[in-house]
């Protein structure tokens, strides 16, 4: 008879586990947090070569955006 006790006892704290999420919590009650993702940020193609790549890594020229000095050069130079 204790046995069976036991086993329903064990049967419903896993049910009201499982309801409840099964996740561990921190200190301050909450739930696992995800990690924070960062902002977009604009693409930009080099007029170059094509490359995109973020606006904040490309080099601004006088025919638009460039991945490397040596892309914007041979461009401006092409261009007269």
């Amino acid at each position: 008879m204790i046995i069976r006790i036991l086993l329903l006892l064990a049967v419903v704290v896993a049910v009201f586990w499982l309801a409840r999420g099964g996740r561990r919590r921190d200190a301050s009650g909450r739930g696992p947090t995800s990690p924070a993702t960062p902002p977009r940020e604009e693409m930009v193609a080099c007029r170059h070569c094509g490359l995109h790549l973020p606006s904040s890594e490309a080099l601004p020229g006088r025919g638009g955006h460039f991945c490397s000095e040596a892309h914007r050069a041979s461009f401006e130079q092409s261009q007269g």
